[in-house]
Formats: structure tokens, C-alpha cells, sequence
């Protein structure tokens, strides 16, 4: 029985549903979010935290977009962190761990508030299509929705089966249902369905965690904040003295090791029982001791799941052994040697679709008006979810509108390097965002989020007026110094020669904006502005080199790489990159490129190598 009509139809509210719905809605799309749980939306599946290298840049480009994730980490984060920092400032990115309930409790107040948007607690079992086009989507009780988009984002619920050594059972999440009908519908209209696994550790009891003798791993002060829209408005920090929680470090044992060795057989894993392909980049504790057997221990943090829990996550021991021998294994660990368990880590295999049936804009090449994005597209993480989230909520709301659909580039954005290496390359393992990725990291920054992306965010009515002049006034000031720096000159003396130099020049060096004080020159008072600034003028001559050398590499694609060339002495390519190299044996470099996990730092490494760099 049909019995409403929507612009946009978004399945799933996790983080890509979430950052799909909102966009569609504030752009003004009639939009709604089906969902198998209602006090559920946003709820963070595995490790309560927001960031991370290139992710934390991907939530500062969610914010830029007029996007939700950066100021609900910021509303409900308990520990700040900026990462990278013993590299230079163009490499950084923030982390924050969260409040799990906190987060949740936010992003599902937000839903809730938002103008356009309806939230239905009910299963979709089927999309209706006529002439190649969605028209309907049907639920498990029978009602129809008439809609002009679809935005699927059901993450680890399509078919998820869980695993707990040998014990297995459906499962979309942690004893939740999970979502059946609509694998029939894509079998139907002849999308491939391929299988990836993922994971989670066990959540222990803090009370019975010995923190005496582990090692403290504070937040920073000042703290870092994603969204540029957080108070104080127009900064990526916070003031000083913000309270936090500490996490701590503590490691596996030989007894640890000993103890997966000998119980390899019952994990689900190696047992047989999973068959799906699971993220190399987040391994579970038993994949980490198999393939690094001479590592005799392992980095475990302990990061509390919230402010009014006991429970802890432990960041580095997911695991699919039965539950009576994770408590043995759990209780090797130093501090953990008492520790109950109140929630068993499992595995999770569950069904995505190939990113190569989709276009850029994330709608998909065989019905038009159908977008997928978040974990179904075979990636791995809330922030890379999210990110696809927003642009298949924009396009979903554009294509209903009638106007052209919106895409990326790689050179704009690290959502637009993912949704590229996933529509272009596809995925044969849950996909996972690294700065090796882009070939253009010195342009794509945490701190220059706004600046890159804000204008299009405005443009499709994502951010207010008033929001883009902030951003255009701070545009202008640091326009004006860049300028300012570059045209003034100071004489320096170096050893008994006294030379002329610009501000910018020095800053190339070891100085910082205010060394240049010593010199007579003001500097920007606008934290923003000369933190910008600062960045921009030091990494120039290195930007430039990035860009040059982007420019060449299209012109090299064509180079030939010799048959019996010998990839392990190739110096700055990892093991895995020469793995894959040794196997497929590209012919030229344009063919290396395009091998799914070669980055374009691996390709720089080989055409260096080759002596093209040159």
C-alpha cells in the first residue's frame, strides 16, 4: 500500500546514512531515513573514536560541506589528540576519542530536529524500479514509499553473520537483526555481491583493569577540534585547559601469543568458517601474530567507551576465538590480568557491492537513482562512510531536483581520492584512507578544509550565507599577508656574508611567523589566518615540486617497467606494494597505478627508481 512520496529515501542510519540524510534535507529534499532500530542512529559499532591520519582530514571536509560528524565529536569527545606531529605541520590530523552514548544521543537529537527530514523505524526489503529508474521502496510490513531517490547505506547488516569461534549466528551488529531483502533485490537486477569480514574486540570492565603499571597516554592541550564552526568559531583549536580523559598503553605477551597459536584452529577465521576478505590494515589480534611471527608483542590501547561507563574498549585486540579462551588470552596482558569480559570481541562477514558499479557521483551505472555509500561500498571506517554519505545525499537530492550531479577530484579532496580509487579501481579488501593515497598531501590539509571546499558547500545551500562571508574575510586576510611576506626583504647575516631576504624565504627555513618579529615584521593576530599562513608559505617551494611532479607522472604513464625488474630494491615501496607488483608484473607504470593498494607514492618510488624523476 503506497503511503507517502519522499525526494530521497536513505536505508541505514549510521554515519554514511546520517551525513546522506541531513545534506538531502538541508537541501531542501523531502528526505527520509529507514531505520531497524531508532535509538540506534549513530551508534559506533567499534571504537568509539572520530579521525585519525587522512580521516580526521575527511571530517574537517565533511565540516566544510555543511557536513554533521566534526561537530558531534567536538559536543561529545573526551579526549583530543593531534597526530603526526613529529612531521611537519602540512602531514597532521586530529583524532578525538568519544563518549559513545553521547555521540549517539547527539546525532539522533539532530536527525530528529532536522526540517525535511523523517525518521521510520522499519526494514526496506525492496526498491521498485521502472524503465531503468527508482520509483518506490517497500518495507517488512508492507508499505510503500513512493520516492525519486535511493541512498543505501546498510553497512555490515546485509546478511551479517557473526562469529564467535565456532559459534555463529545473523546478525547485522552485536545481537541486532540484520537486513535480508534487499540482497534479493540486487541479486535480481544482476549487481555482483562480493563478501568482506571485519571485527571487534571484547569491551572490558574498567573496574577490574589494573592501570597502576601501564603507561598514560593523555589528550593534548590545546586540544584539537574538527568542525571550523565549533566555538571559538573560525579556529582548529580549543582554549587551553579543556578536560580530558586519558587512555593507556599496555602490550601482548609471548603468553599471549602462545595462547592464539595454540587455539588458531577454533578462530572463525582460520577455523574456515569465514570465507569474507577482512581490512590488512585493521587486523584481528590472531592475523597479527600469523603474519609477524617475530614480533614478540603488540600495542594494546585502552580507551574508556565513555564518561558514565565502566566499559573499555581495548584498541588491538579484535578476535573470533571463542569466548572462554579470549578471557585467557585478555587475562595475559599486563593489567588485564584480573579483567572481566562484559561484551565477547567477534567477527562480522557480511555482503557490499562492487564500487565499480557505481559512477563518481556514487549512483549507480544500472538504475538510475539508486546511490550507495559508507561500508556497502566497501570501505572500512565511520569517517570514510560518512564522507561518502554526504556526497551521495547531495547527488541523491540533485538528481531528484533534476540538476546535475556533483563529483570530487583527487585534487580537491580525500573524499574525492576514495570515491575515485573505489569507482575506478574497486576494492579487493575493505578499502581504509592513508595520506599514501594522495598524490597531492601537501595541498590537502587538515588546517585548509574550509578553505578548499567551503564554496561548494555553499553553493548547494549547505552552509549560510553568513558562514561563507566568514570564511571569504579570512580568505582575503591571508591572501594579503602571503602576499605581504613574499614582497618585503630583510638582510641577514650568515657567517661573514650579509644577504637580502623575503619573509617567505626564511620561513622555508627553520623560522616561524614569529621569529619574524626579530625582524620588525607584524604577524597575523588571527589564529586561523597565520596558522595558514604560516603552512603556505613554508611548504611552497615543496607544493610546487608536488605539482610538478603530478604533472609529469601523467606524461609517464606510457614507461615502460622491465620484465625481470627486481621490486625489493626498490627503496619507500612496503612490502605489500612489491607483493602485489611481483604478482601482477605491470608492464608500464599507468597499468602499476591502476593495481588496487598501489599508491601514488609507491609509483613515485618506482619511476625514481627507474630514473624518470630525474
Amino acid at each position: 500500500m503506497l503511503v507517502d512520496e519522499f525526494d530521497v529515501v536513505v536505508i541505514g542510519g549510521g554515519h554514511a546514512g546520517i551525513e546522506a540524510a541531513l545534506a538531502s534535507a538541508r537541501m531542501g529534499a523531502k528526505t527520509v531515513m529507514f531505520v531497524l532500530n531508532a535509538d540506534t542512529i549513530g551508534q559506533m559499532s567499534c571504537n568509539p573514536a572520530i579521525g585519525g591520519i587522512a580521516k580526521g582530514i575527511v571530517v574537517r571536509e565533511i565540516d566544510a560541506l555543511g557536513g554533521e560528524m566534526g561537530k558531534a565529536i567536538d559536543s561529545t569527545g573526551i579526549q583530543f589528540k593531534m597526530l603526526n606531529t613529529r612531521k611537519g605541520k602540512a602531514v597532521w590530523s586530529p583524532r578525538a576519542q568519544a563518549d559513545k552514548k553521547l555521540y549517539r544521543e547527539y546525532m539522533k537529537k539532530v536527525c530528529e530536529r532536522q526540517e525535511n527530514l523523517y525518521i521510520k523505524q522499519d526494514e526496506v526489503v525492496d526498491i521498485i524500479v521502472k524503465d531503468n529508474r527508482v520509483v518506490a521502496v517497500k518495507t517488512k510490513l508492507g508499505l510503500e514509499y513512493k520516492t525519486k531517490t535511493v541512498v543505501v547505506t546498510t553497512g555490515t547488516f546485509l546478511n551479517g553473520t557473526i562469529y564467535i569461534g565456532d559459534k555463529t549466528f545473523p546478525a547485522g551488529r552485536a545481537w541486532e537483526p540484520r537486513s535480508e531483502g534487499l540482497a534479493e533485490f540486487y541479486k535480481r537486477h544482476g549487481f555482483p555481491l562480493m563478501r568482506f569480514k571485519t571485527g571487534t574486540p571484547a569491551r572490558l570492565d574498567g573496574r577490574t583493569i589494573d592501570y597502576s603499571g601501564l603507561e598514560i597516554a593523555p589528550g593534548d592541550d590545546p586540544p584539537p577540534k574538527f568542525s571550523f564552526w565549533t566555538e571559538p568559531v573560525g579556529t582548529y583549536w580549543f582554549p587551553k585547559g579543556k578536560e580530558q580523559i586519558n587512555c593507556y598503553i599496555t602490550y601482548t605477551t609471548p603468553k599471549t601469543h602462545e595462547i592464539i597459536r595454540k587455539n588458531l584452529h577454533r578462530t572463525a577465521l582460520y577455523g574456515g568458517l569465514i570465507k569474507g576478505i577482512g581490512p590488512r590494515y585493521c587486523p584481528s589480534i590472531e592475523d597479527k601474530v600469523v603474519k609477524f611471527p617475530d614480533k614478540d608483542r603488540h600495542q594494546v590501547f585502552l580507551e574508556p567507551e565513555g564518561l558514565d561507563t565502566i566499559e573499555v574498549y581495548p584498541n588491538g585486540l579484535s578476535t573470533s576465538l571463542p569466548e572462554e579462551i579470549q578471557w585467557e588470552l585478555y587475562r595475559s596482558i599486563p593489567g588485564l590480568e584480573n579483567v572481566e569480559l562484559i561484551r565477547p570481541a567477534y567477527a562480522i562477514e557480511y555482503d557490499v557491492v562492487p564500487p565499480t558499479e557505481l559512477y563518481p557521483t556514487l549512483e549507480t551505472k544500472k538504475i538510475r537513482g539508486l546511490f550507495h555509500a559508507g561500508n556497502f561500498n566497501g570501505t572500512t571506517g565511520y569517517e570514510e562512510a560518512a564522507g561518502q554519505g554526504i556526497v551521495a545525499g547531495i547527488n541523491a537530492a540533485l538528481r531528484a531536483f533534476g540538476k546535475e550531479p556533483i563529483y570530487l577530484r583527487r585534487d580537491e579532496s580525500y573524499i574525492g581520492i576514495m570515491i575515485d580509487d573505489l569507482t575506478t579501481k574497486g576494492v579487493l579488501e575493505p578499502y581504509r584512507l592513508f595520506t599514501s593515497r594522495s598524490e597531492y598531501r601537501l595541498h590537502l590539509r587538515q588546517d585548509n578544509a574550509i578553505l578548499r571546499l567551503s564554496k561548494l558547500g555553499y553553493e548547494l545551500g549547505l552552509l549560510t550565507q553568513d558562514q561563507y562571508k566568514i570564511i571569504k574575510e579570512l580568505q582575503r586576510q591571508i591572501e594579503e599577508w602571503m602576499s605581504f611576506y613574499k614582497s618585503q626583504r630583510t638582510a641577514l647575516a650568515i657567517g661573514s656574508e650579509v644577504k637580502s631576504y623575503t619573509p617567505s624565504q626564511l620561513l622555508t627555513s627553520d623560522f616561524t611567523l614569529d621569529d619574524l618579529k626579530t625582524f620588525g615584521f607584524d604577524v597575523p593576530t588571527h589564529p586561523f589566518v597565520k596558522e595558514v599562513v604560516e603552512i603556505e608559505l613554508k611548504y611552497e617551494p615543496y607544493m610546487e615540486r608536488e605539482l610538478k611532479i603530478n604533472e609529469r607522472l601523467k606524461k609517464l604513464e606510457d614507461v615502460k617497467i622491465p620484465e625481470d625488474l627486481d621490486y625489493d630494491k626498490i627503496q619507500g615501496i612496503s612490502k605489500e606494494a612489491k607483493e602485489k607488483l611481483k604478482r601482477f608484473r605491470p608492464i608500464t607504470v599507468g597499468q602499476a597505478s591502476r593495481i588496487d593498494g598501489i599508491t601514488p607514492a609507491t609509483i613515485t618510488s618506482l619511476l625514481a627508481y627507474l630514473g624518470k624523476l630525474d
